[in-house]
């Protein structure tokens, strides 16, 4: 099952949630104020790092609208 992110705007709580996929577009129950909580967009990023100590975004770049595969040409 995976992993979804919640925002509850009531009480301003973030919580994370193991849903069936079958359920990914429902609410959820804050676990600090119970009411209603809406599932936010979830933000991540994977690097890996060569041999020679170079780190790469994984799947490409990580920075919008670049075309390197490095971040070292922009210091990122």
């Amino acid at each position: 099952m995976p992993v979804y992110e919640y925002w509850c705007h009531d009480c301003k709580t973030k919580f994370e949630m193991l849903r069936p996929l079958s359920q990914s577009g429902d609410g959820a129950a804050c676990p600090r104020c119970s009411r209603l909580a809406q599932r936010a967009m979830s933000r991540f990023a994977s690097f890996s790092k060569s041999e020679g100590g170079v780190t790469t975004p994984v799947g490409g770049s990580s920075c919008g609208g670049c075309s390197a595969t490095s971040c070292s040409s922009c210091g990122g």
